[in-house]
């Protein structure tokens, strides 16, 4: 691609040296440079990316967009008021504008983007329409599966991937779009068929400082869709939740609107509500029609989840009835309320669920299962939230019959710090700590008798536990399946 066209796809406050020649590569990390390589120099919460630009010189690039000028480099400089927009304007001219050419289907919210984008993309692939994926547990492109390092990845990595995407057949991707990779315009750029809104409830303070400066993020998502140019999107709003109507009230007349709930008045409206240990049945109202669907997922909140991605592939196109019978084979997602495959009398569970809101939803649904008791395994999260720690004790106290307190990923807080944070929300003393994590799981299986659930909650699908020396390997399902199978058979010698 031409500088010049690069240049001309963003706002450019000015440009010091030539605007001739070509460019063969993006990057915002230095050691990635390269001959014929734009450098973007972003402005970061623990460092300036302004102080490796000439490590990028060095190793090839020609070119630096900056926020400021760079006195000490004798390269050309693009001076923009904001790198990450001019980064994302420019990642999407560089990958050919990929999102035009394919059905772009994003989920934010706090709580179920994960499980609503495997739904989609389950939807999508179920009606022959080849379905790309973007999410907290993998990127997938075709029959390819890809580690992900980030829910959303940068938008030089975003934009890459969505070209990959439709160079392998992709029609189509569903991707989650967190607060923080709205804040920083990842995904700015891209043209929206659908923006799917879960939830809002407490999470990432740390970061956004307030509830509605963590809604003002998520509000990002439908301010691109209303201003796109080139694709009339739809805004598929939770008609239940108060943060979904302050969504539809602020952008209600800019884009059209479909409602997803279980509250009369709804689009798609669930009714008859009915779980048990395998799966869920609703009756679906939507379109003028009834249908019973069947769901391998448990649980009141994968209902919801189950409304909005239906909502959001019915809405483009994709056919009611057939997507109602896709449901019947819909996947289960890695770390969202698994179970253990281990046949005893007793169940247990492994759900990523890491904010007050998520544990209560998910306790709710394992307390409709009628178990004797709950035993709920958790911790927080270091260099995180810290208001959410007692919040979260206290709706595992409110709907589990003993807890056991242990580390999530402290990462570079000291654990007992994070556990007395914990305890402050505490009230009773059905609970106790075990500050190792494999420890505390074998504890809890070790407690669980006939009739008794378990749930393992805060890392899901994670595969690791940071801890302030660094990432060792940590599985939770690994953990739980080893411990169950270690526990001795009751009413053997």
């Amino acid at each position: 691609m031409t500088l010049s066209s690069l240049i001309a796809s963003t706002d450019v406050v000015s440009v010091q040296g030539s605007r001739n020649g070509n460019v063969d590569a993006l990057c915002f990390d230095s050691r990635k440079a390269g001959p014929a390589s734009v450098f973007f120099a972003l402005p970061g919460l623990k460092a300036d990316g302004r102080r490796f630009a000439e490590d990028a010189v060095e190793r090839g690039a020609s070119v630096i967009v900056t926020q400021a000028p760079i006195a000490s480099l004798d390269v050309t400089q693009i001076i923009v008021t904001d790198a990450r927009a001019a980064m994302a304007d420019m990642a999407s001219a560089f990958f050919g504008r990929p999102s035009r050419q394919m059905k772009v289907f994003a989920v934010t919210g706090t709580n179920g983007k994960t499980t609503s984008a495997f739904l989609v993309q389950h939807l999508c692939e179920s009606s022959n329409t080849p379905c790309g994926l973007l999410g907290t547990i993998q990127y997938r492109i075709g029959s390819e599966v890809i580690d992900a390092p980030h829910t959303t990845p940068e938008s030089v990595e975003l934009q890459g991937l969505l070209r990959r995407m439709r160079d392998a057949g992709c029609d189509a991707v569903a991707m989650e779009a967190s607060s923080h990779a709205l804040a920083q315009r990842r995904v700015r750029g891209m043209l929206l068929d659908a923006a799917i809104f879960t939830n809002l409830t407490q999470d990432h303070l740390d970061y956004h400082g307030s509830m509605d400066a963590y809604f003002e993020a998520k509000a990002l998502l439908f301010e691109g869709l209303a201003s796109q140019e080139g694709k009339r999107g739809k805004a598929i709003l939770n008609g239940d939740e108060r943060y979904g109507s302050r969504l539809q009230d602020r952008f209600g007349k800019r884009v059209p609107v479909v409602t997803y709930g279980v509250g009369n008045g709804c689009d798609f409206r669930a009714s008859n509500i009915q779980a048990s240990q395998t799966g869920t049945t609703f009756q679906l109202d939507a379109q003028g029609r009834q249908h019973l669907v069947r769901l391998p997922l448990i649980g009141r909140f994968n209902v919801m989840n189950t409304l909005g991605a239906l909502a959001a592939v019915v809405s483009n196109g994709l056919d009611l009835r057939g997507c109602v019978q896709a449901l019947a084979e819909a996947p289960q997602v890695p770390g969202r309320l698994q179970r253990i495959p281990v046949k005893r009398s007793f169940q247990v569970f492994v759900d990523y669920a890491h904010t007050p809101d998520a544990l209560e939803n998910v306790l709710r649904t394992l307390r409709d299962l009628r178990p004797r008791r709950i035993i709920t395994v958790f911790g927080c999260g270091g260099d995180r939230d810290r208001a959410k720690r007692p919040m979260m004790a206290r709706a595992v106290e409110a709907l589990s019959d003993f807890a056991i307190l242990t580390s999530d990923n402290p990462r570079s807080e000291d654990p007992q710090r994070i556990l007395r944070d914990v305890e402050t929300g505490l009230r009773g003393d059905s609970h106790t700590t075990v500050e190792d994590r494999r420890d505390a799981i074998f504890e809890a299986v070790r407690l669980a008798g006939s009739g008794d659930v378990v749930l393992i909650a805060g890392k899901g699908h994670e595969d690791y536990q940071e801890l302030a020396t660094g990432r060792i390997a940590f599985s939770d399902v690994a953990v739980a399946t080893e411990a169950v199978k270690r526990k001795p058979v009751e009413g053997e010698p």
